[in-house]
This record gives structure tokens, sequence and C-alpha cells, in this order.
């Protein structure tokens, strides 16, 4: 269906001027005209897709940005300020062109007769699932502020849950890469320079000199095959498991890993708890709550778990019990959640759940650390030393057959 940028007056006389979807122009002007728009002009987009020549350039939308737009944005619904006012303040104060552009957008469909969520809504990028709900549920509730607020702070929590996984993954990932560099570069560069000593020596080369010039020699030959292979084949593994398949392939075997793994379940449960807690909350009916929760998981295991979890619901049971057979979660959380429904205060049940996990993944993260940093020094010691070794032994061959 094509898309159509128009430019029209609304009842109170203010000049519009957005995008819709529609048939043909015609169409588009008979859907604007029942808002009581009066067209001015209206003209297909075309391929481009309107974006400006340096939009390629243009830095992404952070969820940082997008956790101050909700907190600021709270704050002056709460004291008053009316919604359009409060998207031109946001959008005349943002820094970034693309947050500003989407700011902008949003501003305009509310203009034109559009809520605030459907709005939300036609930028899934930028706005989650989880984000549009919520707001529409605090439109429906009439208490937005709060919502807003809840929403900032559950970003704010899950932001720094990521940044805590990160942090401990990050470190032994640039480790591994920097080591790789310096074998590849000695490999390539330094050995050449030896091979030549060697072919003027008079003893035999040690196997392991023999394997390394070897593999030199082959590097050398072939530079312009090596290098893509070892260039493309972790671009492909990415993207692999970015793909069905591999997300599932991945999230499995990551859950069973003996240090990372438990780390990882945590952080699942932590998230888990923490979204299906602020969506209940904040009034989402439980079923719409769980089909959030599965789709911002982040893991195919826990997603099939909670989708689970809200089949069975729909069927009469309880949320503990399903959550028990799915084996994916720790039995004190089992617990936790079935009192919680029993006292009718799951939601804050679920967010002390949240919270005790946020610690445990922030032990986990350093007791993680505290592991990989020997393993990754002794890792690089093996490797760069033998290539030493590999590399001197036949001087001290030599040195010992002159004795």
């Amino acid at each position: 269906m094509p898309t159509f940028t128009y430019k029209a007056r609304n009842w109170d006389g203010k000049i519009v001027t957005a995008e819709m979807d529609g048939e043909s122009k015609e169409a588009c002007i008979s859907k604007l005209r029942e808002k009581g728009y009066f067209v001015t002009s209206i003209t297909e987009k075309k391929g481009g897709g309107g974006l400006s020549p340096f939009a390629l350039f243009e830095r992404g939308i952070s969820s940082q940005e997008v956790c101050i737009f909700a907190r600021q944005f709270a704050t002056m619904i709460g004291s008053g300020v009316p919604l359009v006012r409060c998207l031109t303040i946001l959008q005349q104060q943002s820094e970034n062109p693309s947050f500003k552009r989407v700011i902008t957008q949003i501003r305009t469909d509310v203009e034109g007769g559009s809520t605030f969520s459907k709005a939300l809504e036609k930028h899934p990028r930028v706005f989650s699932e989880l984000f549009c709900s919520l707001v529409k549920a605090g439109e429906v509730g009439g208490i937005l502020d709060q919502i807003l607020n809840r929403l900032a702070d559950y970003l704010e929590s899950s932001e720094n849950l990521k940044s805590k996984v990160k942090g401990a993954l990050t470190y032994p990932v640039v480790v591994f890469a920097i080591a790789g560099l310096v074998v590849v570069a000695l490999v390539m560069f330094v050995l050449p320079q030896f091979k030549e000593i060697f072919m003027g020596m008079k003893v035999e080369l040690p196997l392991a000199t023999q394997i390394l010039l070897g593999i030199s020699d082959f590097m050398v030959s072939w530079w312009f095959v090596v290098l893509p292979v070892l260039l493309g084949v972790p671009f492909l593994i990415v993207n692999f498991f970015k793909t069905k398949t591999g997300s599932r392939i991945f999230d499995t075997n990551i859950l069973k890993m003996p240090a990372i793994g438990m780390m990882m379940r945590k952080v699942a449960v932590a998230k888990f708890t923490r979204t299906l807690g602020t969506l209940i909350a904040s009034g989402v009916p439980i079923l719409q709550a769980l089909e959030v929760t599965a789709q911002t998981a982040g893991n195919v295991v826990i997603a099939e778990a909670v989708d689970k979890t809200r089949i069975s619901i729909r069927e009469g049971e309880s949320i503990a019990e399903p959550l028990k057979n799915s084996n994916v979660f720790p039995p004190m959380v089992v617990q936790m959640i079935a009192v919680g429904e029993e006292t009718g205060e799951l939601d804050k049940m679920l967010t002390k759940i949240a919270d005790f996990y946020d610690t445990e993944v922030d032990n986990a993260v350093k007791g993680l650390t505290s592991i990989i940093e020997p393993i990754v020094i002794v890792f690089m010691g093996i490797v760069i030393g033998g290539i030493v070794l590999a590399v001197f032994m036949p001087m001290l061959k030599l040195v010992n057959a002159a004795d």
C-alpha cells in the first residue's frame, strides 16, 4: 500500500503535515475529511522513504534516550502539561536528529486525533510492545504519569542488568580478539624473518617449529583467503545466532554452560519477573502481560515456557504450576509466585524476586570475572609462549650441538 505525505488544516485552524497509508489520494483525502481535516496538498511518497541524504550517518536511538523520554514525559504530564505540549518540548530538547524526527511524527499523529499509544506503535524499533502496552493501560486507567514513571524505572533496571552482563562478557571477548591479532601478526610477519635463519642452521628443526613454519607459509601464501575467513567466520556465526534456528541453539546451550549458564539463567529470571510485575502492576490483563513478557524475554527457552504458562492459564490453571513444570525457573521463584497468587499481591512478589535476582546477577558477574581473568591469562601465556618456544627451540638445539 503506498504512503502519502499530506498537508492539511485541522479543526483548530492549525497546519498539520504528516504521512498516512492509503490505496489512493482520493481514499486518503476521504479519511482526512472524516476527521475534520481540510487537505491543502497531498503527494505520494517515493521509494526513498523520505529519509534525509545523511540518514545513514545519523546515530540510532538508545534505550537510555527512551528511558529519559519516559521520565521527562511523566514529570510534565504529572504537572498538568497538555500531551501535545509535552511532545513539543521533548522534540525541541532532543539532541538526536533521529529521535527528534520520531517525536515530531508522534506529535503530528496525536494532533491528528490518534491516541498516544497508537502513535507510539508506529515506531516499533524505538518503542517496544511492552512500552506501548503500558502506555495504553495508562491511558485507559487515567494514570499515564504513574505508568510512565514505572516504565522509566523498569527501563533503568533493565539497562543496568544489560550493562552488568555486557561488562562480564566484553573483557574476555576483547582479550581473545587482541590475542588472535597478536598471533596472526607473529605468524605472518615475524616468523618469515626467522625462517631464513633456520634455513642456514645445520640442525633438524623440532616438530613444533616445522608445524609453525608450515602454518606461516600457508598464511603468507594464501593471505587473500585466510584474512577474509578470519574476519568473515565471526560475522557469519553472529548472524547465524540471530536466525530462529541459531537463536534456539544458542539460548538452549548457553543455559547449560557451567558458570555463564547460571548467570544467564539469573538474568532471564530477573528480566521475566521485572517485566511481568511491571505489566500487572500497571493494570495490563494477565494473558496480555504474559504475551508481552514472552516476546521481550530475550531467550527462546524462557519465551516458550512463558507461552506454555499463558496457554495453561487460559485453560484455568495457576501461574506457578506450569512454571514449575517447565523446569526452567528455580523452585524458590515458583514458590514465591504461588504465594503472590494466593495473597493477591503477585505484582509486589514479582518485584521482590526481580530485586533479589538483580543482586544475584551482580554477584554472579563478579564471580565470573574472577574466574575468567586467570583463564584468559593462562590461555594467552600458552599461545604466545608456545610460539616463542617453537621459535627459540632450534637455536637452543644449535647451541647444545656446538657444546
